[in-house]
């Protein structure tokens, strides 16, 4: 489709006057990159109808756009002008392609008959009408794309036959033995009786029955920065919905999605905050009978004379209003108790204690009411949040759901290191699964619950069984290998063809982990809701970097963790030696050691994707710029680099 050019229109006061992110047109431009759409403009505009008539007038009457689409405006809003604005100006109306995208946005939703959409031709361009919302725009622009129904009309309307577009569908208009000319051609698109109906053409991937020639050659996913990847991955995923759990060292890792008061004083009463004696503030230094929980009930008044012994944190008895410390007391004689065992009777007291000595008033800690712990919180495993809420009483707490994610390894030469299976070949022994077992490790390090799928094999079968399991058991999918150009790698078809799955992007400009693929599968019966799938590089050292740079910030997503923290920790640090520069952003195992002069970083040695080694040890990537031309072919050692924090700091 490099042919075709496309201007996409976003309606929106807001997003025109820069108050909010145009979310529906970017997402618009991405599934047309995504098809293989390379001529591409944009514009916002203000829900002005004026304005939206003259810009659309304007691109169509230039004869230089083949396709306009507007997103925004179409719905019942007092602002909703667009439809008003566009469809006078059309010359011949496309009923079809309007109820094309009625009926297929009415199956997620009884609100897209709320929609007004407008389709037809101005000049020699072909104009759509869209919603304003991100989930509208990806269904409506699917239906569109599939099957070839915008390329064949773009085809035609520019004066073509539509044949190049019936024979890529694998059809024809024309019956056997009549003229293919364009006076002959028929364009009721109602196909007959024993003719082959159109294959879907949403698919980038190649097809896996076919031969092994007929893969492609050159990769047909749109190759990516890396942050309009991770710009993708955080606005694809929403998090999981909520759940009430109990107050145990398993909530560490889950996200609050209440606000937390303490329902009740804390302390309920006076309690001593040390070790000692309680007793009257009017009472002089002197020789006292000791009184114990064992010897007296504390709800009554401790009697002249005496004094109650206390240990951190106790209750007050009644009657007393200070405590005196055991170290400003003497002991003088002892007694044996029921047991046997010896017992203080008399200790004498060597000050006066004024009132309140030692003493934490009721509710000195938290008031009944007070906010201990905020919706959005995340609940960490270093014990403060769940010790929180544990002090004011809390036995259970309404968190998000933390993601379960179903693991597996791909690839004929695969072997289990604890039950290898021998393979069928000439000798060579195979190669051990590194990236499964690896990357169990640091998923259940951080707190995350693993469906191990095992090793899948180079089978479209064995795949389909593997995800449907995965999608079934896991609320995310995470594969290593198959993702690059071999005929044996079969994710992303298998992720089109059998699941009609959506490859939000196949590559992304980084070193290492350019093939890494973020996907969504739909899930069955269900209101538009979708799992989501990352294939990670075969490489160890790829999969482990794409994993904190990609995976993390989406499982975080995913429990609803805040926007701002889904992303691992990044710091300042200076290298230690020199590092060459890529044309590709490349992340530099390092290990980073916190010194008196500030964080230094080490490199690991050599970088190579296969290096597994590279990241024994380390703690961190370091972030490397792209290779820009006219600019340094290194950075030095002592400069100071952005880098991703992925363990513990050392010193």
């Amino acid at each position: 489709m490099s042919s075709v050019k496309v201007l996409i229109i976003t309606v929106s006061d807001s997003a025109s006057s820069g108050k909010s992110q145009d979310l529906s047109g970017t997402e618009i431009q991405q599934i047309l990159q995504r098809h293989g759409y390379q001529d591409i403009s944009t514009t916002l505009l203000p829900d002005d109808e004026a304005q939206i008539r003259q810009t659309v007038q304007d691109q169509s009457e230039r004869g230089g756009i083949d396709w306009i689409i507007t997103t925004g405006g179409t719905g019942f809003g007092v602002r909703d002008r667009t439809p008003e604005a566009i469809s006078p100006l059309i010359e011949r109306h496309a009923p079809g392609i309007i109820h094309l995208l009625l009926s297929a946005s009415v199956k997620h939703t009884p609100f897209a008959a709320l929609s007004r959409p407008i389709a037809g031709t101005i000049k020699n361009t072909l104009v759509v009408t869209l919603p304003g919302s991100v989930k509208a725009v990806r269904e409506n622009m699917e239906v569109l794309l599939s099957n070839g129904v915008v390329a064949h009309a773009i085809d035609l309307i520019k004066g073509g036959s539509g044949k190049q577009v019936h024979t890529a569908l694998g059809t024809s208009h024309t019956p056997s033995g009549q003229d293919s000319t364009p006076d002959h051609h028929c364009h009721h698109h109602h196909h007959h009786e024993g003719r082959k109906a159109p294959q879907p053409r949403t698919p980038l991937s190649h097809d896996p029955s076919a031969p092994v020639p007929g893969r492609h050659r050159i990769s047909p996913y749109p190759q990516i920065s890396l942050e309009a990847a991770l710009q993708l991955i955080l606005s694809e995923i929403q998090p999981l919905g909520p759940v009430e759990l109990s107050v145990t060292p398993a909530l560490a890792g889950h996200v609050l999605v209440e606000d937390v008061y303490a329902p009740q004083n804390v302390p309920s009463s006076q309690t001593t905050n040390v070790d000692g004696y309680a007793l009257r503030s009017s009472d002089p230094p002197g020789i006292y009978n000791v009184l114990t929980w064992k010897t007296h009930a504390p709800a009554e008044d401790v009697p002249q004379g005496s004094i109650f012994r206390v240990n951190t944190g106790g209750p007050l008895p009644a009657g007393t209003d200070t405590v005196i410390m055991v170290e400003d007391t003497e002991l003088v004689s002892t007694v044996k108790d029921a047991n046997g065992d010896l017992e203080e009777s008399q200790v004498k007291t060597l000050v006066q204690v004024p009132t309140g000595e030692n003493v934490r008033l009721a509710g000195s800690d938290v008031r009944t009411g007070d906010l201990v712990l905020q919706k959005d919180d995340v609940i960490t495993s270093l014990g403060g949040e769940i010790g929180t809420l544990a002090f004011v009483g809390r036995k259970e707490v309404k968190v998000r759901r933390k993601p379960v994610v179903a693991l597996l390894s791909t690839g004929n030469e695969i072997l289990d290191l604890q039950s290898p299976n021998p393979l069928p070949s000439d000798g060579w022994g195979g190669i051990y699964d590194t990236n499964r077992p690896s990357l169990q490790a640091t998923l259940e390090w951080m707190g995350y619950t693993v469906v191990d799928l095992g090793i899948v094999s180079d089978d479209v079968g064995a795949h389909v069984q593997a995800i449907t399991k995965g999608l079934q058991e896991a609320d995310l999918l995470l594969t290593t290998g198959g993702t690059s150009m071999g005929s044996s790698d079969l994710l992303k078809p298998v992720i089109e063809r059998r699941f009609d799955g959506t490859i939000h992007f196949g590559r992304v400009s980084m070193k290492p982990g350019k093939p890494t693929t973020f996907a969504s599968i739909p899930v069955p019966d269900t209101q538009g809701e979708r799992k989501f799938l990352f294939a990670l590089p075969g490489n160890p050292a790829s999969a482990l970097v794409t994993f904190h740079v990609f995976v993390v910030p989406a499982l975080r997503k995913l429990g609803g963790w805040p926007v701002e923290r889904c992303h691992l920790p990044r710091v300042k640090v200076q290298i230690q030696s020199t590092m060459r520069l890529d044309p590709r952003v490349e992340f530099h195992r390092v290990v980073v050691k916190a010194t008196p002069e500030g964080l230094k970083a080490y490199s690991t040695g050599g970088q190579n994707s296969s290096r597994v080694a590279s990241l024994s040890g380390a703690n961190a990537l370091v972030q490397l710029p792209i290779l820009q031309e006219g600019g340094p072919s290194h950075l030095q050692a002592g400069e100071w680099v952005d880098t991703v924090i992925i363990g513990e700091i050392q010193v």
